[in-house]
This record gives structure tokens, C-alpha cells and sequence, in this order.
């Protein structure tokens, strides 16, 4: 397989710092995932696959966010980067036992459940970027299309990871939630509200902030 960041634009490096985005993570939640590059040389990690974002996904089996050479020098970094962090999150902190648990037991209504997830993992991206002090995204600008919609995070193989499509524009819309916000408490989407994320938050005190 052949691994390359081929929806990406050619756009401005603003928001581009994937590591910026980690720390400002790491001053609010504990919990945060290891973040390592690819061997290209080795086998792909996590079951990684045809199936599965080609810059950079994130692994629960080993909790570590796993990324392509090059990758944190692409201008989409810092947005894929807090994307992944956001599903983190919801992962250590209980939000996507409280999501699998529905979706398992509410099958006909998957696909909108899923979106409530993926709108808050914006969201809560939005506020990494935030918090990061680097510049808004315009997703449109930086992807050919929709991106996340390839498997990218769950246990091992990631390829066979959920795949969910909400359109550009509802991803937007609450990554701009979430940046304006600068806190995770505004990212409650229906039924998949910000509790668990905001009691998992540490104190001011202790984050520094």
C-alpha cells in the first residue's frame, strides 16, 4: 500500500502545528495518546489498511495516534491531529461507551448517533486548535471533499474502524463551535452531551490555564 496524503490542498501553513494541538490537549485531560510516526520500513501498524486514512489514525488498542513521515508539516496536520485527540477523549473519558451502547442497542438510528459522535470530536478539536493558539480551518480549503471519512480510529485492525460522512459543512460548523468557545462544555450534540468531557477536564490550578 501506498501511503500519501492525497486529499490534501496546497494551502497556508496556518494551523499546521500537530504538536501545538497534543500539548494543548495534554494541559486539559490526562489520558492523552502517544503520538509516533510510521516506520516505513515496518509493517503497518494497528491493522492499518486500503481502507484506512492514509496521513495519520489513531489506535485504541495501544492508545498512541499513529501519523505518516511528513505529515506535521502538512497544513491539515493541526486540524487531523485535534480531530484524532478528539476521539481520544471521548474514548478515556466514557463518551464512546455511552455512544457504542446506543448505537448497539438503537441499530435503525446508527447512522445518526454516529454523526452526534463526530460532531462533537470537532468540536472538541475546535477547542485544541484553540487552546493551541494557532488559526481557525477552513475546511474546505484544506481537503479535497470530506475528510475522516476512511476508517481512523478504533482497536486493532483500524481499517475495519467505523466510517461516518456528515458533510463539510456540519464538520465546520462545530470545529467553529468549539474554537469560539475555547472549551469543551459547548460541545453537547443531542444526545451525546459534554459531561463526561467536561468532569474529565482537570482543575485550572493543575492544567496551568
Amino acid at each position: 500500500m501506498k501511503w500519501i496524503a492525497a486529499t490534501a490542498l496546497l494551502a497556508s501553513p496556518a494551523a499546521a502545528d500537530p504538536f501545538a494541538v497534543v500539548d494543548a490537549a495534554r494541559a486539559i485531560f490526562d489520558r492523552v495518546p502517544e503520538v509516533k510516526a510510521i516506520d516505513p520500513a515496518a509493517e503497518l501498524p494497528c491493522g492499518a489498511g486500503p481502507q484506512t486514512n492514509d496521513a495519520a489514525f489513531y489506535c485504541t488498542s495501544d492508545k498512541t495516534i499513529y501519523h505518516v513521515a511528513g505529515f506535521p508539516s502538512t497544513p491539515q496536520a493541526g486540524y487531523e491531529m485535534a480531530h484524532l485527540l478528539g476521539h481520544a477523549m471521548q474514548v478515556e473519558h466514557g463518551v464512546a461507551d455511552v455512544a457504542l451502547r446506543e448505537i448497539t442497542r438503537r441499530r435503525d438510528e446508527e447512522e445518526a448517533l454516529r454523526g452526534m459522535v463526530t460532531r462533537q470530536v470537532d468540536c472538541v478539536a475546535g477547542v485544541f486548535v484553540a487552546r493551541a493558539g494557532l488559526e481557525p480551518v477552513d475546511l474546505a480549503q484544506l481537503f479535497e471533499g470530506e475528510p475522516f471519512t476512511h476508517s481512523h480510529w478504533g482497536r486493532s485492525p483500524v481499517n475495519e474502524g467505523p466510517r461516518v460522512s456528515i458533510g463539510v459543512s456540519a464538520r465546520q460548523e462545530w470545529f467553529d463551535i468549539g474554537y469560539r468557545a475555547r472549551d469543551v462544555a459547548a460541545c453537547s450534540v443531542g444526545e451525546m452531551v459534554a459531561d463526561l468531557l467536561v468532569a474529565a477536564q482537570k482543575s485550572e490550578a493543575t492544567a496551568g490555564q
